[in-house]
């Protein structure tokens, strides 16, 4: 199995899960044109994809969904609270996911985790080859026992450190906007991140892809150092997943 980001940011969010020829693509928050030369740069084309999934209906993560699932006639997953947000696009190959239960697609098994965001369903995903584990989580404000044993024992994890608290307080965004983010159904700071990799454990971990930082409130720097905090004698890789770079293909031994 392998994985890649298109992007990953509050200005697009698009991540690739590769097993074989299963070519799933988590959210798509680029325009089409934009998501299309971002796929090319991955070295894949639309019509190489297998599925869409959604994690939430926020425009950072579906703005490009309509459109590529129609382009290329591809089945959409996800949860019913966040297809009402696609209600009105008629023509597309909706799958509904239940949060309670495991789904198959081609060679991957999907495990979609509910988290806590401000939006009507979220979710997020865990995918197994039957082999290696690969946990894609982002955009969730707290950090619940469930998503802790959900998360355990994974291979590899693409994880959100959104926010440094003091840039937060002292930054431009407005007063509601600032609660917003760092509320409990915002996103993770990046001592939230590190005390999750804490609590769901290290020894099997391989990979850290750190993820959905913001480029307000946060800087790279100030996200990888707070990981390294309880990442000592840790031996795995250490990544970044950038808003215009996103991150190369990174395959799972």
């Amino acid at each position: 199995m392998r994985y890649c980001s298109l992007g990953s940011g509050s200005r697009g969010n698009g991540t690739l899960v590769e097993q074989g020829a299963s070519r799933l693509l988590v959210d798509c928050g680029f325009s089409l044109r934009a998501t299309e030369q971002r796929l090319r740069q991955a070295g894949i084309s639309g019509d190489q994809l297998s599925a869409i999934l959604v994690t939430h209906e926020h425009s950072d993560h579906i703005q490009g969904v309509a459109k590529l699932a129609r382009r290329y006639d591809l089945p959409v997953y996800l949860t019913p609270g966040t297809g009402y947000a696609l209600r009105e696009e008629d023509g597309l190959d909706i799958r509904h996911v239940d949060l309670h239960g495991r789904f198959g697609i081609g060679e991957l098994e999907v495990t979609p985790v509910a988290v806590p965001h401000d939006a009507r369903e979220p979710c997020q995903y865990i995918f197994d080859n039957g082999q290696q584990r690969l946990g894609v989580l982002t955009d969730t404000g707290t950090i619940t026992p469930w998503i802790v044993e959900q998360y355990s024992n994974l291979d590899a994890l693409f994880l959100e450190a959104n926010y440094d608290p003091h840039m937060l307080s002292s930054g431009p965004y407005p007063a509601f906007l600032k609660a917003r983010v760092g509320g409990n159904l915002g996103h993770l700071s990046n001592q939230q991140a590190a005390g999750f990799l804490r609590s769901a454990g290290l020894d099997r971990l391989r990979h850290i892809a750190v993820a959905h930082i913001s480029e307000k409130n946060n800087r790279p720097e100030l996200a990888l150092a707070a990981l390294q905090d309880v990442l000592t004698g840790w031996t795995g890789e250490l990544l970044l997943a950038q808003q215009d770079q996103g991150l190369p293909w990174q395959s799972i031994q």
